[in-house]
């Protein structure tokens, strides 16, 4: 898909998506000056998308123990840079402190959580707690029904994108990943507790998303590039 070698692959299990509509004057200040909110009818989109990884290693290398798996939740938007459509990342929380030490050097906003995920037959307990100025907590549980959806241009735009923008210093970065389309299943949900995002809370707090859930997807996962080109619009 793109002209350099992947450098890591990954396997997400149980992914769950929850989409909120965001207006665009409450989210656009949070987001860097190069990039651009991408808008579906007029509204912006926050997400939050947990997981577990699985397999995680280095191309041409086998899996490094103690790094290979681990829980992970990221809360992202919608976005264009010179026109290439992807994601914006506010932050991505995991389980493992040794990933956060070796992500945040290479420019992505990881944080070390306390999360859990846990499954009994085809039900699963989802609860995640950050200890920042203001607490982030995630407690949910989800249910994923037998029925795959037939994705929509709606769902399409929300879940397949191959672009992450992340700042880190003056500098903004772009990975790129690759794997096959998503996909969905419907799922069921019970959101118990939500603080994520405290900066739009009032925006998906006590309000019901739009959920999806995909069992499975190996993904490959490109070197970070600094962006040079940008754009004034």
């Amino acid at each position: 898909m793109w002209s350099k070698p992947w450098i890591m692959t990954q396997i997400w299990q149980d992914v769950l998506f929850l989409h909120w509509p965001i207006s665009p004057k409450d989210l656009e200040q949070y987001i860097p000056q190069e990039l651009q909110l991408d808008l579906y009818e007029n509204n912006a989109w926050l997400s939050v998308v947990l997981f577990k990884v699985k397999g995680q290693r280095l191309r041409f290398l086998p899996p490094f123990p103690g790094m290979d798996s681990y829980v992970q939740l990221n809360v992202r938007t919608y976005v264009t840079y010179n026109g290439m459509k992807g994601i914006y990342f506010f932050n991505l929380d995991v389980t493992n402190r040794f990933i956060v030490q070796i992500a945040t050097k290479g420019s992505l906003s990881y944080r070390h959580s306390k999360i859990s995920l846990k499954q009994r037959g085809n039900n699963f307990s989802f609860t995640s707690l950050y200890h920042g100025a203001l607490d982030e907590r995630l407690e949910i549980s989800y249910q994923p029904t037998a029925s795959e959806i037939s994705s929509s241009t709606f769902d399409k735009w929300l879940v397949e994108r191959y672009h992450s923008w992340s700042k880190w210093k003056s500098s903004l970065f772009r990975i790129d990943i690759e794997h096959m389309p998503w996909r969905l299943q419907r799922v069921h949900i019970n959101i118990e507790s939500n603080t994520l995002a405290p900066f739009v809370k009032e925006s998906i707090q006590g309000i019901q998303p739009i959920a999806h859930y995909s069992k499975s997807k190996q993904a490959r996962i490109y070197s970070p590039k600094v962006e040079t080109g940008f754009k004034k619009a």
